[in-house]
């Protein structure tokens, strides 16, 4: 296999802007690409954070002059380097539409991706450097590769560039009106999948994609139902020949508990004795009895609908009736922080509730809980089960998407099927039941998860054949 250009195009990539798993891929798999040989190169917006300044972070003399509406706009680069790599990364700056408080969840978001999008294939050509292929991520970069296939093929520069489309989460799809195609200079006809008068970015980037993929193999395959489709099962269906599903892999230098900074004491596979000033570390921030025999259950995750949280308050509280201790640490819809905040005071000799965004803390809940909960409606990749099993906390999964291909029942850890709370607190029960009556096949499935190769080398590799077959047909 030759060696690629690859342009890399996302809302967000760690450390700069984060949010889930669409960043941590942005963080990790460029860098695993690079380490391969091929030539990658990220874009993505300049966030309030970018133009307040960041350490290494540098603007660019050029000025972008970005093709919008019959006329041009101005944009700004800024430039840099993904931490302890050698990756290129720009930053598309407009302080009216990306120096915000937030990333998203403002009316004119489509509008704000759309430039971004726009800006990106701008930045292309002003770097005088033609990709072999665009990797696209989620509804946000949608616009890009709509232009693309659309009048992006009378462009010298960039015509017949072919893109790859990733899905990232099927359920956030960039509806706007189709007015956004005057905004791109874009003509093209309508589909199915869209309302009157209505434009779905997710959808476009479906339909115009060379190829398809999102992160897992499962969730490719639960996206083409009726019932895990969004409404675009339809349309994937139509494309199911250029689908692939490529499970996200996790970045082991940053997740490794032999030497992660942030836990109190490190260890391994094979010093799993150091792990147990972890747990006690952990019990004792949390108010918690400092006992080795109880089994620390943790919870680590935004608090949404697509988290299976309707179904965890009962479990919760049949856990509360035995011998058991749970942490949780998130933040998200209110009702549901206010239930989980009223399960605290009650139960307050048991539990602890963390109801923030604390990135240093996740590090040492990871490495002190002994079982770790993900009872997920729906899963595209999940990332919180890899880091589990990484540190040895054993995970407790709802087998969908991302889980199911990850987490192997009674070997790395515990996995349930129908969505209830029923069958949720009889997986929870098999693990504890391990960990209190078979303390050697306990440790045995905490290894097996340590030992688990999910690091990004297999992920990238599949990427690389994809676009190699991309540029070749």
């Amino acid at each position: 296999m030759s060696n690629l250009r690859i342009l890399y195009l996302t809302a967000e990539a760690a450390p700069f802007a984060k949010t889930g798993g669409l960043g941590d891929i942005g963080g990790s798999l460029p860098k695993a690409l690079h380490e391969m040989g091929h030539d990658v190169r990220i874009i993505m917006p300049a966030y309030k954070n970018i133009e307040d300044g960041i350490v290494g972070v540098t603007p660019m003399a050029n000025i972008l002059h970005v093709p919008i509406r019959g006329g041009t706009e101005e944009a700004g680069v800024f430039q840099g380097h993904l931490p302890n790599s050698d990756v290129p990364i720009y930053f598309i700056a407009h302080k009216p539409l990306f120096n915000r408080p937030n990333l998203y969840g403002y009316d004119d978001d489509p509008y704000r991706f759309a430039f971004f999008s726009r800006a990106a294939m701008e930045l292309a050509v002003t770097l005088n450097w033609k990709p072999d292929v665009v990797h696209a991520h989620d509804w946000h970069t949608a616009p890009a590769v709509t232009w693309l296939a659309t009048a992006g093929q009378k462009h010298p520069h960039l015509a017949g560039t072919p893109s790859l489309f990733t899905i990232h989460n099927l359920a956030h799809q960039g509806k706007c009106s189709t007015d956004i195609f005057e905004y791109l200079n874009i003509q093209t006809h309508p589909l199915f999948e869209e309302g009157a008068g209505e434009v779905n970015f997710m959808a476009r980037g479906i339909y115009h994609a060379a190829k398809i993929n999102t992160v897992s193999p499962t969730y490719a395959q639960e996206i083409v139902t009726l019932a895990g489709g969004a409404g675009l099962d339809g349309l994937l269906r139509h494309r199911s020949d250029d689908l692939h599903g490529i499970l996200n892999g996790l970045d082991y230098d940053l997740w490794n508990p032999k030497s992660d900074p942030r836990v109190l004491t490190n260890y391994g596979v094979n010093s799993m004795d150091a792990r147990l000033a972890n747990k006690r570390a952990l019990q004792e921030r949390s108010f918690l009895p400092q006992r080795d025999d109880l089994p620390l259950i943790a919870f680590v995750s935004r608090l949404d609908w697509q988290k299976g949280l309707d179904i965890m308050g009962d479990v919760i509280h049949r856990l509360m009736k035995i011998e058991a201790q749970f942490v949780l640490l998130g933040t998200g819809e209110a009702e549901i922080e206010q239930e989980f905040a009223h399960l605290a005071q009650l139960h307050g000799e048991k539990m602890a509730a963390y109801l923030d965004y604390n990135a240093g803390f996740a590090p040492q809940i990871y490495a002190g809980s002994d079982m770790f909960l993900m009872p997920s409606r729906f899963e595209p990749c999940g990332l919180g089960q890899l880091i589990a099993m990484r540190y040895g906390s054993v995970p407790v999964v709802r087998a969908t998407g991302g889980l199911a291909d990850t987490v192997q029942d009674g070997v790395t850890g515990f996995a349930f099927r129908e969505y209830s709370s029923d069958a949720f607190w009889h997986a929870l029960q098999r693990g504890i039941d391990m960990y209190n009556h078979d303390r050697p096949a306990w440790e045995m499935v905490q290894k097996n998860g340590m030992m688990a190769d999910f690091s990004w080398q297999q992920s990238a590799n599949e990427y690389a054949q994809l676009y190699e077959r991309m540029r070749e047909r």
